[in-house]
């Protein structure tokens, strides 16, 4: 309790040493501050400055109440100087137990843990600092090389910057923080970086307490800001290039989701579960911001499961279905405008009309969307009645694609799969129970032959950073620095770095 307020104090006096790039449009590589840290007597305590800040994050240790025994009085001449130094404690500790309210010109409620949250969001300037132009950011290395404390291998010494940490203490403290985009993008520059930090979390046991938070946080797209969005969305993508973590999604079942109001979910796997979020972030998406960069990572992340698609909960086939209705849907639609915008062109006008550039776009989501039921029915028909059945239920939709050029050789397969169980139902007579239309798909599952599906190449996508990722990243932290620094104001006025209404 002593010296927490003093080491809050450090961690909130370099933020302020590095807030000078707030004041400036382009993305700034040097000052004096940017020189010290990143060379001389300050470089060689790299390793533990990271360290410490991650063990302030992992600790999370609420504000203690102000430590009035510290000043106590000998006797009863406490004198003037007594007065004056407690006077300058409270002062301070009541700027401190604030958390910054009005800061932002808002109330804002008291942060209970500020020394934590200003750690990290000092550990994400560090991390994001642009390398020099003849020596690498030392924070960044320290970021991406460090290792478990149950790693007993003697450290690289190739590896400058390196510390052992308790993996197991930084997982818990992660997917307990979820809520905040700050632990979201250090998940992501963890999961993205840390190879170590990725193979521990891909061999946990319990990848639901980090994976429902993040589809909490898209399920509530409405409420996220865009780049906490990303952030959660890349974090799926980067996990799903694991097959292990594929497979291991639809054996952890779940038991009444609260934050999922659409529907009463009684009982449903992690897996089916991320396949109704993401599929809902692309259906929001498609009314509401049309981001394209949205899509693909969305559509990338289902198509990486496909092939692993387990026993998929009844709701969850629906959706895959009704959103391929909703894509048919907008197809006819734009399809319908094209036309029409095309009747009334005149011949000297060659611009391609936006509706052109639309149908493309719909349609390669569409393709990606015929790929994705492809592979689940190519390498586990007989794990999936569920989407059997729903595929049934909506045939004629996919009537329409059977002839069209861009879709032809993928709905050979949907084709088949439908012609076969349509005559094994009307084998079975007409007038079927629900009960009895699944049995027959059960059967009819393990009686169709695996050569009759034509093979595709694997559906994997990987995550790949933007070149030069600093033009996105270091606005970005400092958006959440000036929006949720505790104690800390910058005028709004003077900030260049990124537009106001972004942060």
């Amino acid at each position: 309790d002593i010296t927490y307020s003093i080491l809050f104090e450090a961690v909130t006096t370099l933020l302020v040493l590095f807030s000078y790039q707030l004041f400036q449009k382009d993305i700034l590589r040097d000052g004096i501050i940017y020189q010290h840290i990143m060379k001389g007597r300050c470089l060689s305590l790299t390793s533990r400055l990271v360290k410490t800040l991650l063990y302030n994050f992992i600790r999370q240790e609420k504000c203690p109440p102000p430590a009035t025994h510290i000043f106590q009085p000998h006797g009863e001449e406490g004198g003037m100087l007594y007065g004056l130094v407690s006077g300058v404690a409270s002062g301070l500790w009541s700027v401190f137990t604030l958390g910054g309210s009005g800061a932002k010109g808002v109330e804002q409620e008291p942060n209970p843990l500020p020394l934590s949250n200003q750690s990290l969001l000092l550990l994400l300037v560090l991390a994001n600092l642009t390398d020099g132009p003849d020596w690498p950011n030392p924070y960044r290395q320290a970021v991406t090389c460090f290792r478990n404390t149950q790693d007993t291998s003697s450290l690289l010494a190739d590896q400058p910057h390196s510390f052992q940490i308790n993996f197991n203490s930084l997982y818990t403290a992660l997917c307990e923080q979820q809520r905040s985009d700050q632990a979201t993008l250090l998940l992501y520059t963890l999961l993205h970086q840390n190879a170590n930090m990725r193979t521990y979390m891909l061999s946990r046991t319990d990848m639901d307490n980090l994976v429902m938070p993040i589809l909490e946080i898209l399920y509530h797209v409405e409420e996220r800001n865009s780049h906490h969005v990303y952030m959660a969305l890349i974090i799926l993508l980067i996990l799903t290039e694991d097959d292990a973590f594929n497979r291991s999604v639809h054996e952890v079942v779940l038991k009444n989701i609260s934050w999922y109001t659409e529907r009463t979910l009684t009982e449903i796997s992690l897996g089916s579960l991320l396949i109704l979020v993401v599929i809902r972030t692309i259906q929001f998406n498609m009314t509401r911001t049309r981001d394209k960069y949205l899509h693909t990572n969305c559509l990338a992340a289902l198509a990486n499961m496909s092939a692993q698609f387990r026993c998929l909960h009844q709701y969850a086939a629906q959706r895959i279905i009704s959103l391929f209705a909703l894509l048919s849907k907008k197809h006819n639609k734009v399809l319908e405008q094209a036309t029409q915008s095309l009747r009334g062109r005149t011949g000297d006008n060659n611009a391609l009309p936006d509706y052109a550039q639309d149908l493309s776009v719909i349609e390669e989501v569409i393709r990606m969307m015929l790929e994705i039921i492809n592979s689940c029915l190519a390498n586990s028909l007989h794990l999936n009645p569920n989407l059997v059945y729903a595929l049934l239920y909506k045939r004629e939709l996919f009537e329409q694609f059977r002839m069209h050029p861009s879709f032809q050789d993928i709905m050979q397969n949907l084709d088949t799969v439908i012609g076969f169980f349509s005559t094994r139902l009307e084998q079975a007579g007409s007038d079927l129970s629900v009960e009895r239309v699944q049995e027959v798909i059960m059967k009819g599952a393990q009686a169709l032959p695996k050569d009759r599906l034509k093979k595709f190449p694997e559906l994997k996508f990987k995550y790949v950073e933007e070149d030069q990722p600093e033009d996105f990243f270091i606005p970005y932290v400092w958006s959440l620095v000036f929006s949720s620094g505790v104690g800390l104001y910058w005028s709004p006025q003077g900030v260049e770095l990124f537009s106001m209404d972004s942060g």
